[in-house]
């Protein structure tokens, strides 16, 4: 990359798929290989909080009421936190669009600076061996970085390759039952959302139950081309 772009013009992708297709994990690699920001709504609404924008101020007392934060107000942060300067190689959405209203709603908002989806990546799995996967995850807790009893176990039992903290947890909802009620519930929610990038020319797919690294390059092909 370059770093040409400029924030109005920066591309934006989207990484779908149900819990623990890898989305991720993907999105730091993009972060790592071509400088995107990783854009998780979790993150930006702390952010916006912590800064004290207007969009923050708003979130910041719906939170603290209790209440779900608005797609609107949603939308306000994210458009705050595109227009930075770090942004301007590109973003990664993480978690956001959820729905095909907040896709419509994002497309409107990005229509205005200009902006539109380039790439919505839709990593495909298979619900049998997805239970598999997910039940056997843990992450250092020291600095985030996620194993696998299977696919991807320390070198060091019980030590985390990146950091050599032994402070390993588990989720207590990554069970088979939890699991298959979680890929249920995105399958009615968030699927739909696979048709109307699809329709829209945007979408991709991947096979994301093979080896991570053949699946960062086949994603790294495809953000490539919209990135180039």
């Amino acid at each position: 990359m370059d770093g040409s772009n400029h924030p109005e013009t920066a591309p934006v992708l989207i990484l779908l798929g149900p819990p623990g297709a890898g989305k991720g994990t993907q999105a730091r690699v993009l972060q790592e290989k071509f400088g995107l920001v990783q854009l998780s709504t979790g993150d930006l609404l702390r952010g916006a909080v912590a800064a004290g924008t207007k969009a923050g101020k708003e979130a910041k007392a719906v939170m603290e009421a209790g209440g779900l934060v608005s797609d609107s107000i949603v939308l306000e942060v994210l458009s705050d936190r595109l227009s930075e300067p770090d942004c301007a190689a590109g973003v990664v959405l993480d978690g956001f669009p959820r729905t095909t209203g907040q896709a419509e709603a994002l497309d409107e908002m990005l229509a205005v600076s200009g902006q539109k989806i380039n790439a919505a990546i839709a990593l495909e799995v298979d619900n049998v061996k997805m239970v598999l996967r997910i039940a056997g995850r843990f992450t250092c807790g020291d600095c985030g970085e996620g194993y696998h009893d299977t696919f991807k176990p320390t070198t060091t039992d019980g030590v985390c390759d990146g950091c050599g903290s032994t402070n390993m947890t588990r989720r207590a909802d990554d069970n088979a039952q939890t699991v298959m009620s979680r890929l249920d519930a995105y399958q009615l929610q968030t699927e739909p959302l696979i048709s109307y990038y699809d329709a829209k020319g945007a979408l991709s797919r991947v096979d994301a139950m093979g080896d991570i690294e053949a699946i960062g390059q086949s994603i790294a092909q495809i953000v490539s081309k919209v990135t180039a």
